[in-house]
């Protein structure tokens, strides 16, 4: 019988430290991540929980300049749809904040995600079917942590047609586009988000407590 691992206290600290520091990036260095790293990367993301044991997720990099050209230019179009829909001061704040990586980055990596994969046939998920999608947040997330570990940054790039990006990648319409990442070495490490930094938003301290019914 295997016994569950103990974790040291220091380990729990370091583990906290982790957490801490997994930001979303926006400002990347131009030099490539290592592929072994890259492929290490991908391998951890996979340990991610999924309902069923289904592994909806699936992982896309986009090395193609042409496609990312097109990724970029839906980016542009939805973000000034998003800044005009804003006014007075609140689109003064929001023009100033850099929302993308996508021109330094030098990985892109979408992931999308299968809504009713054969894998896992079908378990947890007849009154819950958003768990796929679900599950792949969670490998997002493994990923994520797994990259700050290695001193890679990561930024989730939501401002994007879904649908049209889909069409970019020439995937599976089925699937369903969850993000859109930016992976490389950050340019300007930083422990607090930039979004607190820059005035955007503050964290709520009541988030932090038990809500009892």
């Amino acid at each position: 019988m295997t016994s569950m691992p103990v974790f040291p206290p220091a380990f729990c600290d370091q583990l906290h430290e982790l957490f801490m520091w997994r930001r979303d990036v926006r400002h990347f260095r131009r030099d490539p991540v290592p592929e072994s790293v890259l492929a290490e990367l991908l391998a951890t993301a996979c340990l991610a929980p999924s309902v069923g044991l289904s592994e909806p997720w699936r992982f896309v990099r986009v090395d193609d300049s042409a496609r990312r050209q097109a990724v970029r230019d839906d980016f542009s179009q939805c973000n000034a749809a998003a800044l005009s829909a804003r006014a007075g001061t609140d689109a003064g704040r929001y023009a100033r904040l850099k929302l993308a990586g996508l021109d330094d980055a030098p990985h892109h990596v979408a992931v999308l995600s299968h809504p009713d994969p054969a894998q896992g046939r079908g378990l947890g998920r007849a009154t819950m079917p958003q768990t796929t999608t679900w599950s792949t947040v969670m490998a997002i997330h493994t990923f994520w942590l797994a990259a700050t570990a290695a001193g890679v940054g990561v930024g989730w790039v939501s401002i994007l047609n879904p649908e049209r990006i889909k069409a970019v990648l020439d995937v599976d319409p089925a699937l369903e586009l969850v993000a859109y990442l930016c992976v490389g070495y950050p340019a300007q490490p930083a422990v607090t988000p930039e979004l607190e930094r820059r005035g955007w938003e503050q964290r709520a301290p009541e988030r932090r407590e038990w809500v009892h019914r």
